[in-house]
């Protein structure tokens, strides 16, 4: 499969997963949270089979979806949930990445 379709299938995988993750979640302005966690998981799942890093496909995942998910770790200051989802989450989609994407 061509990267930029597989990246822009799973950038909405992930988005929507994340999405998912947070229903039962409380929080002020629900929506806007939901919207900014779709954005910043769609930018991983989109980005890591695009990027071409001289690493494992996997590494890129994991690195791509650290640096993109250190700044709203940052504002939120919910570091481990939110860092530990966009780091797997990255290596998920970089090991799909490696299957699927010629």
């Amino acid at each position: 499969m061509n990267a930029v379709v597989f990246g822009l299938l799973a950038g909405l995988a992930f988005g929507v997963v994340d999405v998912l993750l947070m229903i039962p979640l409380k929080m002020e302005d629900k929506p806007t949270a939901m919207a900014g966690a779709f954005a910043g998981r769609f930018a991983i799942g989109f980005l890591v089979p695009v990027v071409g890093l001289p690493l494992p496909v996997w590494a890129v995942g994991g690195l791509v979806g650290l640096l993109l998910s250190v700044p709203d770790a940052i504002i939120t200051k919910a570091y481990v949930p939110i860092l530990a989802i966009g780091i797997v989450g990255g290596v998920l989609v970089g090991l799909a990445a490696g299957l699927w994407v010629v």
